[in-house]
């Protein structure tokens, strides 16, 4: 279900781009072994429901953890199914079979899902004294950091009548408006002269080193998100609109608390980084862009320059053995295993390359499941970026082959942690690169790339995070028209990027293309908490190298059975407190300070 390459980078100069292989999961979407297992977990399903519905209070401790073992199986088929579908329409969104494949995997699961629904509400009603009892057998024990999450949404679970109902009104709801945002996405084509382009291919034109060809792209893109503002508006009033709904119903005080108590960080702590980085403003991304702006001989950049290249950067293409090479010798400088476990994914067909015509935009890794292996999805085009996002994803990766140990229910891992491996990779690989580059003025090239990576890590996604908070908010008084949703993105925009950035009228449709926004609501401040977590954990690496990489490994295999506190514990640092992140801000405010004292 793939089509031909269309690149904006010759093809030759990038080399031979790896394309992954599914069949380690199935051989095909008809394939005997997918329906074979479409129809064990149905069949398995009904008989676990049989076997345990309106019993778990009354289960020794033996037998409850039978059950949980049974359900990890049946979970773990449905899990491998879904990756599969997931990935296949990922290949090409645009292609109409892809996306009925996808559809009715959906559907099926969610029908299969349905019969073991009542095991997660069933543990959240067995009382406190009683599954303590349950707990003394090993088991269960076990299993008790999954038991902790699970039992972490009992005071917002509804009656189960109501939690079957919003079960199998997903695919006809917030899976649907997400599935028409990727169909849309897919596509459109930008025009941009003779040539019809992809989204990834004009968003790769913003970052060329000449400025005509970065202000007609970025007009390319406004222009034509504009004219689809009835879909994009729509879809994220009813996003916004459908999670209020059950945000009050299940009496979660705040819009992003349901995300925060599934990454298991408490709401002060959130609110705390939050703080922390929207006060750093002015010291970050306000001194940076207005020292860019000098740079390039300006009073202000437009929007269009701020990702733009340094007069003095070397623009040469980066082809694919080159960007490998770079990131594996910079994680086996940290640690052989890691780079290993990372080989094995260029050794094997795990990593899909080429930018395609339908594909998927921007990048991912994708676990799947602990008995298979991940997959990373990237769009590269050799620009330095796409390597930092190899040595991301990869690090995603490795973290997830890592933690598979922990089983198919705890190999998860909170999406504040889960951004920890890919950070880090990319801090591994830009210290790679920069420790062996000897001109002075590339080196400064390199150290404001990762500034402006940094930058757009941590500010720009609390942005992200900010403007998602105040839409919801203003959803709540209301239907948002598309025009109130551009006022509320070019606000944040201008209070995160500082007076330095000049924002014209087709920035404003700018937040509509962004994924996140839509798939997982208030994931991006993730991305923030990340960052500043690597900086520390960095900082202490640079200061004491021996046995760090062991600790950092085990941190990783760790997978969801260990929460922030006990993760971080090993390394002296804890993100409950208000220093912490003082801590991260501040590597990057060092590197700001050794930008304004070079030449």
């Amino acid at each position: 279900m793939t089509t031909a390459v269309a690149n904006t980078t010759p093809d030759k100069a990038l080399g031979n781009l790896p394309v992954w292989d599914l069949s380690d999961l199935y051989p095909a979407p008809d394939s005997a072994e997918l329906e074979a297992d479409l129809e064990e977990a149905a069949r398995e399903s009904r008989i676990f429901s049989d076997r345990y519905k309106g019993k778990l209070a009354s289960l020794s401790g033996d037998a409850l953890g039978a059950a949980i073992s049974e359900y990890e199986v049946i979970d773990e088929i449905i899990g491998r199914i879904m990756s599969y579908a997931q990935l296949v329409y990922a290949e090409d969104v645009s292609d109409p079979e892809a996306g009925r494949f996808y559809q009715s995997m959906q559907e099926r699961v969610n029908d299969i899902s349905a019969d073991v629904l009542f095991f997660s509400l069933e543990l959240n009603e067995i009382e406190d004294h009683i599954l303590l009892k349950q707990m003394k057998a090993a088991t269960v024990s076990k299993y008790k950091p999954w038991l902790d999450s699970i039992r972490s949404f009992r005071p917002y679970q509804l009656s189960e009548e109501i939690e079957r109902l919003l079960h199998d009104k997903r695919v006809a709801g917030r899976a649907a408006w997400s599935r028409l945002f990727d169909e849309t996405m897919a596509d459109m084509r930008f025009k941009n002269g003779e040539a019809e382009l992809t989204s990834e291919e004009v968003m790769n034109m913003m970052s060329s080193p000449d400025e005509g060809i970065r202000k007609s792209a970025a007009a390319t893109l406004g222009s034509e998100l504009a004219k689809h503002a009835r879909v994009f508006s729509l879809i994220t009033n009813t996003l916004a609109k459908e999670s209020e709904i059950e945000d009050r119903w299940r009496k979660f005080a705040h819009p992003a608390s349901s995300r925060n108590l599934s990454n298991q960080v408490e709401d002060e702590v959130v609110d705390a980084l939050n703080v922390a980085v929207t006060a750093a403003y002015p010291d970050l991304s306000h001194r940076y862009y207005a020292m860019k702006a000098k740079w390039f001989d300006k009073d202000q950049l437009d929007h269009w320059d701020r990702n733009a290249p340094l007069p003095e950067a070397d623009n040469r293409i980066i082809p694919w053995e080159q960007a490998t090479e770079t990131v594996l010798a910079a994680y086996r400088e940290f640690s052989p295993d890691l780079a290993n476990i990372g080989k094995r994914f260029f050794e094997n067909k795990w990593i899909d390359a080429p930018v395609r015509d339908g594909k998927s935009s921007g990048a991912f890794a994708h676990p799947t499941v602990p008995s298979a292996h991940p997959y990373l999805l990237l769009n590269y085009q050799g620009k330095t970026r796409d390597v930092m996002t190899l040595a991301h994803e990869l690090g995603h990766g490795c973290h997830q082959v890592l933690a598979a140990a922990q089983g198919n229910l705890m190999a998860d891992t909170p999406l504040t942690l889960a951004e920890t491996a890919s950070v880090f990779g990319e801090m591994l690989t830009f210290r790679e690169m920069i420790r062996t580059q000897e001109d002075i003025a590339i080196r400064k090239v390199m150290l404001a790339g990762k500034v402006e990576d940094m930058l757009n890590t941590v500010v720009r996604q609390i942005a992200f995070f900010n403007f998602e908070l105040r839409v919801h908010a203003a959803r709540r008084e209301g239907e948002l028209t598309a025009e109130d949703i551009c006022d509320i993105w070019i606000e944040i925009q201008t209070e995160s990027l500082g007076p330095a950035i000049r924002f014209d009228d087709h920035y404003r449709w700018y937040w509509a293309y962004i994924p996140h926004f839509i798939h997982s609501p208030f994931y991006v401040y993730a991305y923030a908490f990340g960052d500043c977590l690597v900086n520390s954990l960095y900082g202490i690496y640079r200061e004491s190298v021996e046995g760090f990489a062991d600790k950092y490994l085990d941190m990783l295999r760790a997978g969801g059975s260990l929460r922030h506190r006990e993760l971080l514990r090993p390394f002296g640092l804890d993100a409950s407190n208000p220093d912490f992140w003082q801590r991260g801000l501040d590597v990057v405010r060092g590197m700001i300070d050794e930008l304004e004292a070079m030449p």
